[in-house]
């Protein structure tokens, strides 16, 4: 299994987190220890750290970062201030719902604690960071349990961009699957998408399966179709970034390709998640805001132009996947299959019940 830590916290209340940056792989790997909210919002900017899942902890851990050295003893002002943290974080990438989650768990921690001594209440958040942090970890082997029992010995596995350890705290989400398959002796391979234009299965897909010991064969966006049309790929498994009350969801550009392709092939399409991606406010796709990049990373990635200058393009980082086209969904609580807005909503209401 994997032996780094995508994010984690160093030290008491006056410490800091500590981060991978994701932008350097696979070439170089170095830690990025950020002491204050500002760096940490650029992180969230920049896909320093990127993956819904490890968004949402590093939100958690600016929250704590953004609000240590709040000089009062006033609930209300500290609450306040907490508030102004949180916009503030929000505004760094509007598509992955668990930033949101998490700033809005962190404002509803504070307001619980209205009238308890302000040190008191910084403590609590660096705890419930770190809880975040935890959970995380604890939830995405329990998705790798449930999406082990899909993986068959002997298959092919296609995923697009990274939805792994590196998107996470641990494990992963989609690749959770298939590091529980390995562990269970599963025999299986898995094609990785290199998913333009920040190719986030090429960098990083690859380099955390290939340290794992998964078998891993890197492909083009474009040749999907070819792989399985060649019958290389017996089933297909991805992350996400927001899922509605419908089963519709937005994942990394080009999803929505490969699960139009699943669906002509008669593949199974997956997607791995845990119940903080599920957006039951939201009733379908259309309301979900989608991120647009620079141009830039278009006509120049990593630094070489590929494009004349000056020409149009249209960069969204995400598309939205309609609900027909998904086979099921693997969550920490099991596996959801259609009707969707009924076993989403069940999720909830189970949790609720408990």
């Amino acid at each position: 299994m994997t032996t780094f830590n995508t994010i984690e916290w160093v030290g008491g209340l006056d410490g800091y987190a500590r981060l991978i940056d994701q932008t350097l792989l696979p070439n170089e790997f170095r830690l990025l220890d950020v002491h204050d909210v500002e760096t940490m919002w650029e992180a969230i900017k920049t896909l320093r750290v990127r993956g819904a899942p490890a968004i949402g902890i590093a939100a958690a851990m600016g929250m704590v970062l953004a609000t240590r050295n709040v000089q009062t003893e006033d609930s209300a002002e500290f609450r306040a201030a907490v508030d102004r943290a949180a916009q503030y974080l929000n505004s760094a990438r509007p598509t992955a719902v668990n930033l949101f989650w998490a700033t809005q768990r962190m404002q509803r921690l504070v307001a619980s604690m209205e009238g308890a001594p302000v040190q008191a209440v910084k403590q609590r958040m660096l705890d419930e960071a770190i809880a975040i942090l935890e959970e995380d970890a604890a939830v995405c082997r329990a998705i790798g349990e449930y999406g082990a029992q899909l993986i068959e010995d002997g298959q092919g596995w296609l995923t697009h961009c990274n939805a792994g350890a590196l998107a996470t705290a641990r494990w992963g989400t989609a690749t959770a699957a298939f590091y529980v398959a390995m562990e269970q002796g599963k025999r299986f391979h898995v094609y990785a998408d290199e998913t333009r234009p920040l190719l986030q299965g090429a960098r990083l897909t690859t380099w955390e399966l290939q340290r794992a010991g998964v078998p891993v064969t890197l492909i083009t966006d474009n040749m999907a179709a070819t792989v399985m049309a060649q019958g290389r790929v017996q089933g297909v498994i991805v992350g996400a970034d927001r899922v509605t009350a419908n089963g519709d969801f937005a994942n990394k550009i080009g999803t929505l390709g490969v699960a139009i392709l699943a669906k002509e092939f008669g593949i199974p399409f997956y997607v791995a998640v845990p119940r903080s991606t599920i957006d039951l406010s939201l009733p379908d796709g259309s309301g979900i805001p989608i991120e647009e990049r620079k141009p830039e990373e278009v006509t120049e990635g990593f630094g070489k132009r590929t494009a004349p200058a000056g020409v149009d393009v249209y960069n969204p980082a995400f598309d939205v996947t309609p609900h027909r086209y998904v086979t099921a969904f693997v969550t920490e609580c099991g596996i959801v299959r259609p009707p969707f807005a009924e076993g989403l909503r069940r999720l909830f209401s189970a949790q609720a019940d408990k």
